[in-house]
């Protein structure tokens, strides 16, 4: 997975610009994701890919359309110094895995080859060889995220 770099403050209305969401086509989000600071985001970004940023990203409004640009354009995760809360709630309950770890945040560059092991929250710098650590989500986040999100976790678990 390539890193993906931004810094401090990044916040939604830079994630996904408010011109856009009168869309809920989430293709049409992703296309326009981070496309204020960042104008080829969308063409550089491959499946699997992470977003590194510094401190409280996803800050300003609670929009929920911020997470799912950046899901839908691909990204795997975001790896942040801190995230503002209402995006952290927001992004795991659309099934955007998120994690918050200062060292990897910093020391990770752009286009850094970066893997993930959500079960330990080992975070991997391939070409740096580092290893960093961050706090492993519980079980049942780990089973939401994977699921797809509160909503298809709930209809996946109804009996």
């Amino acid at each position: 997975m390539k890193a993906h770099k931004y810094g401090d403050h990044v916040d939604t209305d830079v994630i996904i610009p408010a011109r856009y969401l009168a869309s809920q086509d989430e293709k049409e989000l992703a296309s326009h994701c981070m496309e204020d600071i960042d104008k080829n985001f969308h063409a550089k970004v491959s499946p699997g890919d992470i977003i590194v940023a510094g401190l409280n990203f996803g800050c300003g409004s609670s929009r929920e359309h911020a997470p799912v640009a950046i899901k839908a354009s691909g990204i795997s995760c975001v790896i942040a110094k801190s995230f503002a809360r209402i995006f952290y709630r927001n992004a795991i309950n659309i099934g955007l895995a998120i994690l918050e770890c200062p060292e990897a945040a910093e020391d990770i560059a752009d286009n850094d080859e970066v893997s993930v092991n959500f079960d330990t929250g080992e975070i991997t710098n391939k070409t740096k060889n580092k290893i960093y650590k961050a706090e492993p989500f519980p079980e049942f986040i780990k089973n939401m995220i994977a699921d797809g999100g509160l909503m298809a976790s709930l209809k996946k678990n109804q009996k």
